[in-house]
C-alpha cells in the first residue's frame, strides 16, 4: 500500500519509537510505537486538542500527569472472560489500575481548563468496590490472605499447630540421637520434614529415607514418629490450595463481570498516556501547536522548520546543527520544483515537510516557529529514494514509476463524486471544508486533499524524456493534488513558474567557496548547476572545463549568470536586514537603558517625597504635642491675661520653629533656551530638544529620541557652549509689618477712648461711628478702642469697619504696654 510505503520512506516509525521514551506505560509505549495517523479530520482535531490540554498540564503543574499504579491488564481480561484463574497478582495489577485510574480522573475533573480530556474520562468507572474486595483478599505480595474466608483462616491455623507438633517431635529427636545427626537441622525433601542421619548410624532412628547426599554419607530420614502428623500437614495444604482456588475464582468471576468497562478503563488510560507523551515530545522538541487552514485562502507558513530526527540525532547521538528551513506557501501555488546540487538538502527538505504534515495529522506538535499553520492532508504519498536519503535507498527508474502510478492511483481513489458526498453522513461540516473542493461544478478542478512529495522525479532514464515526463507529470499533479513538492536536475523544470502561475521555485543554498552546501531553502530562485565551478575547484583540467562549457552552451551560462545575480542581491539584503536587525536591537538597548534611569530617577523621587512627608509629618506631630502642653499649663489654675498672653507667644515661637519658611524663587538667567531650540545637556550625553519655557522650580522639559525629560536649567547649555547662568539673589531690606505698633506721642484720655467690651460687632460700630463724631468736633486725631481679646471676632469686625470708614486714615494695634491686641488705635483725618 502506498501510503504504508510513504510512512516507511518518511522514517516515520523512527519518529514513533521517539515518541515511546516519552509513554509513562507499557501500554502508552507500545500505542505509540505503532502509531497511525487518523483518517479524518474530526480525529485530528482530537487528538490536537488532547496534546494541547496535556501539554498545558505539563508546563502548569509540577509533575503533570501521573500514570503511577496502571498496568497492562489486557490479557488478564482476555483470561477472565474466558473463565480462566486469575492468579494474587494478576489481580492487585487490576487493583492497582483501579487506583491509578481514579487518581487520573480526579486531576482532570479538578482543572476546568480541560474539557476535551474532560470528556475523554467522563465515562469511566473505576469500581472502588472491586478494588477494595481484592485488597481484602489478597495480601501485597500477591497471596490470599486468612481474611479472604473463615474456612481459610481455620486451615491454616490447623496447619500452624500440626507444623509446630511436627517440629517439636523432631527438636526432641535431635537431642536424644546428636551423635548419629550429620547436622542439628531440620529440613524438607519431597514436601517431607526430615533429619539429616550420618548413613552409618540410620538404625539409631528409625524412619523412611526421602533423600541422599551426593556422596552417599547422609540420609535424610523421616522419623516415623512424624509420619502420620506429615500426613495430615499435606491434607491441610491440600484444602488452602482448593480453598484459595475458590476465592481467586470468586475475585475473577467479579473482573470477568466487568471486563467491558475495564477494557474501555484501559483504553482511555492509554489514550491519557499517549497525549502526555505527545506533549512531553512537543515540549522537548521545543515545537508549536499547528493551525489547521483552508488551503484556497490561507498560505501554508512553517518558519524555521526543523527535521525532528535530525533534532534527535544532534541532542542524543552529537549529531551536526539542524539548519531550520522557512516554507511560506501560497494557497494559489500547487507544484513546489526544488533545484540544486547533491547532498544540498533538498531530500530532507521533502521529508521534513512530509513528517511535519504528519505529525500535525496525528496531534503532536511542529518543531517551528510560531505561527504554524498547513491545511489537513487526507493523505500524504511520497516517491522518495536516492543515493543521499537518510535511509541510503537505491531507487531505479521503473521502481519510480511504479510507485508515481500507485500515488496517482491512490488519489483518484479518494475523489467522491456529490452524491456519495451527500449519502456520507459521517462528515460533519468543519472536515468537508478543510477537504476542500471534493466535489466542484463542471466548470471547476477537482483537488485532491493530498500532499505529493516527489524525489528527482524523472531522473534514472534519459534526460530529455525524463524531463518532459516529469513537466507533464507535474502539470497533471497541478492539475489533481492539492500540493505537490519536486526535486529535480532538470533545468526545464526551473521555466515552469514563468509559464504557469501555480508552480513555483525554490533552491538549497550552497557555498561556492567552501564546496559545501548550507542546507538552506531559498524561495523563488532556482538553483544553479554547479558542476563546472566544483569540478574546477577539485582540480579537474581547465581545458575539460572549458570544452564542458562550450558543449553547455552560452544559453545556460547566461541562465546561470543572472541566477548567480540574483542570489547576490539577495544576499546584500539579507545582510542590510541583518543590519537593520542590529540597529533595531541597540536603539531596544538604549531605551531599555533610558527608560531603567528614568524609572530610578522616579522611584528615588518617590523616596525623598516620602521621606519629606515623613519629617513633616514627624514635625508637625511634635508641634501638636508642644501645643497640647501649653493648652493644658493654660488650662490648670485659674486664667488671667498674662497666661493668655504667654501662651500666644510660645504657640508663635513653636510655629516660627517648625512650619517651613518659603523659599524664594529663583531669579531669572541671563540666558534661557527657546522651545523648539536644540541644546545640549552634559550630564547625560545628549543633544535635545527643548519643549518647554522654564518654570518657577527653574526646569524645562527636553526630549531626545523617544524620551521627554524634565531637567534643570543649569543642566543644560547651548550648542555654542553658552551656559545658563542665574545671577545672585540681591539682598533686600526687611519688609515692615503694615500692622507692626508704632510709638505714638497722642495721650489717652476718657474723651478719646471708647469701650465697647461685650458688645456685638453692629452695636460697636454704632457706638465707634458716634466717638469719631465726638472726636472730629474735639479736634482730637486719634480714637482709642478698647475691644478686648477674646476670641477675636469683635476685633475682626471693627477693623472691617474702620478700613472701609471714611473718615480713618489708618489703624493700628496698641503697644502691648497699653493693652497690645485688645486696643486698636484709629487715626482720624
Amino acid at each position: 500500500m502506498i501510503q504504508a510505503e510513504t510512512l516507511e520512506l518518511l522514517e516515520w516509525s523512527r519518529l514513533c519509537q521517539h515518541l515511546s521514551t516519552f509513554a509513562a506505560t507499557k501500554l502508552g509505549s507500545l500505542a505509540a510505537v505503532h502509531l497511525q495517523p487518523p483518517a479524518t479530520f474530526t480525529q485530528s482535531k482530537q487528538l490536537l486538542a488532547q496534546t494541547q490540554e496535556a501539554y498545558h498540564l505539563e508546563t502548569d503543574l509540577e509533575r503533570g500527569l501521573s500514570f503511577e499504579g496502571i498496568k497492562d491488564i489486557g490479557n488478564s481480561l482476555e483470561r477472565a472472560a474466558l473463565q480462566g484463574l486469575l492468579l494474587g497478582d494478576n489481580l492487585m495489577e487490576i487493583a492497582t489500575t483501579l487506583a491509578g485510574m481514579r487518581r487520573l480522573r480526579r486531576k482532570i475533573d479538578e482543572r476546568e481548563e480541560i474539557p476535551t480530556l474532560q470528556t475523554l474520562v467522563a465515562q469511566v468507572r473505576t469500581y472502588p468496590e472491586l478494588e477494595q474486595e481484592i485488597h481484602r483478599c489478597i495480601d501485597d505480595r500477591g497471596q490470599v490472605a486468612d481474611r479472604a474466608s473463615a474456612k481459610l483462616a481455620d486451615i491454616r491455623y490447623k496447619m500452624k499447630g500440626t507444623r509446630d507438633r511436627i517440629y517439636q517431635k523432631l527438636q526432641n529427636i535431635i537431642q536424644r540421637h546428636n551423635t548419629a545427626v550429620q547436622q542439628q537441622t531440620i529440613t524438607q525433601r519431597s514436601d517431607c520434614f526430615v533429619i539429616p542421619v550420618k548413613a552409618p548410624q540410620k538404625d539409631v532412628i528409625p524412619g523412611i529415607v526421602r533423600d541422599t547426599s551426593s556422596t552417599g554419607a547422609t540420609l535424610y530420614i523421616e522419623p516415623h514418629a512424624i509420619v502420620s502428623l506429615g500426613n495430615q500437614l499435606r491434607e491441610s495444604q491440600r484444602q488452602e490450595k482448593i480453598e484459595e482456588e475458590t476465592v481467586l475464582r470468586a475475585l475473577t468471576a467479579q473482573v470477568a463481570e466487568v471486563g467491558e468497562d475495564l477494557e474501555h478503563l484501559l483504553a482511555i488510560a492509554t489514550a491519557l498516556d499517549l497525549a502526555a507523551a505527545k506533549a512531553k515530545y512537543s515540549l522537548w522538541l521545543e515545537a508549536n501547536p499547528p493551525r489547521f487552514i483552508e488551503s484556497d485562502s490561507n498560505p501554508i507558513t512553517l518558519r524555521e522548520l526543523r527535521h525532528p530526527l535530525l533534532v534527535w540525532q544532534h541532542k542524543h547521538e552529537q549529531g551536526s546543527t539542524v539548519v531550520p528551513i522557512d516554507v511560506q506557501i501560497n494557497p494559489s501555488l500547487r507544484v513546489i520544483a526544488i533545484t540544486g546540487p547533491n547532498t544540498g538538502g533538498k531530500t530532507v527538505t521533502l521529508k521534513t515537510l512530509g513528517l511535519a504534515a504528519l505529525m500535525a495529522k496525528v496531534g503532536l506538535f511542529i518543531p517551528a516557529r510560531e505561527p504554524v499553520e498547513l491545511p489537513w492532508f487526507e493523505q500524504i504519498l511520497a516517491d522518495i529514494g536516492d543515493e543521499q536519503s537518510l535511509e541510503q535507498s537505491l531507487s531505479t527508474f521503473s521502481g519510480h514509476i511504479r510507485r508515481i502510478s500507485r500515488i496517482i492511483d491512490a488519489i483518484s481513489a479518494i475523489e467522491l463524486d456529490e452524491g456519495e458526498r451527500e449519502d456520507d453522513e459521517s462528515l460533519d461540516d468543519a472536515e468537508i471544508e478543510v477537504r476542500g473542493a471534493m466535489v466542484a461544478p463542471e466548470d471547476e478542478v477537482k483537488l485532491s486533499p493530498s500532499l505529493i512529495l516527489l524525489d528527482e522525479v524523472g531522473a534514472g532514464t534519459d534526460p530529455a524524456e525524463g524531463s518532459a515526463l516529469a513537466i507533464a507529470l507535474l502539470k497533471y499533479l497541478a492539475n489533481c493534488a492539492q500540493l505537490t513538492v519536486a526535486t529535480t536536475h532538470y533545468g526545464e523544470l526551473k521555466a515552469l513558474k514563468y509559464q504557469d502561475d501555480r508552480f513555483e521555485n525554490a533552491s538549497v543554498e550552497f557555498d561556492e567557496k567552501s564546496l559545501k552546501p548550507t542546507y538552506r531553502l531559498l524561495w523563488g530562485i532556482p538553483g544553479r548547476s554547479n558542476a563546472l565551478a566544483i569540478a574546477r575547484r577539485l582540480g579537474l583540467g581547465e581545458d575539460i572545463i572549458n570544452e564542458a562549457k562550450q558543449r553547455v552552451g552560452s544559453f545556460s551560462e547566461e541562465i546561470n549568470q543572472t541566477i548567480a545575480g540574483l542570489e547576490q542581491q539577495r544576499k546584500r539584503q539579507e545582510n542590510r536586514a541583518q543590519e537593520a536587525e542590529q540597529l533595531v536591537g541597540q536603539a531596544e538597548r538604549f531605551y531599555q537603558e533610558v527608560s531603567d534611569k528614568a524609572a530610578e530617577l522616579r522611584e528615588r523621587e518617590r523616596q525623598l517625597r516620602r521621606s519629606q512627608e515623613q519629617a513633616v509629618n514627624d514635625a508637625i506631630a511634635q508641634a501638636k504635642g508642644e501645643i497640647a502642653k501649653v493648652i493644658r499649663q493654660l488650662q490648670q489654675g485659674s486664667q488671667t491675661a498674662q497666661k493668655a498672653q504667654k501662651a500666644t507667644e510660645a504657640l508663635n515661637n513653636i510655629a516660627q520653629k517648625r512650619l517651613p519658611q518659603p523659599e524664594p524663587k529663583p531669579p531669572k538667567p541671563s540666558y534661557l533656551p527657546q522651545v523648539g531650540e536644540r541644546v545640549r545637556v552634559p550630564r547625560l550625553g545628549q543633544t535635545a530638544e527643548v519643549l518647554s519655557v522654564p518654570d518657577d522650580a527653574g526646569e524645562v522639559t527636553v526630549r531626545f529620541g523617544l524620551m521627554k525629560m524634565t531637567v534643570p536649567l543649569v543642566d543644560i547649555e547651548s550648542l555654542d557652549g553658552k551656559k545658563v547662568e542665574i545671577p545672585a539673589k540681591p539682598k533686600s531690606p526687611p519688609p515692615s509689618s503694615p500692622t507692626a505698633p508704632q510709638m505714638t506721642t497722642t495721650v489717652r484720655t476718657s474723651k478719646n477712648t471708647i469701650d465697647i467690651r461685650g458688645s456685638r460687632v453692629a452695636d460697636g460700630e454704632r457706638e465707634i461711628d458716634r466717638a469719631i463724631a465726638v472726636a472730629t468736633v474735639s479736634g482730637s486725631g486719634i480714637l482709642w478702642i478698647i475691644h478686648g481679646k477674646g476670641t477675636g471676632r469683635l476685633r475682626q469686625g471693627i477693623h472691617e469697619f474702620l478700613q472701609h470708614h471714611p473718615q480713618v486714615e489708618r489703624f493700628e494695634l496698641a503697644p502691648q504696654n497699653e493693652g497690645g491686641a485688645g486696643v486698636t488705635l484709629a487715626y482720624l483725618t
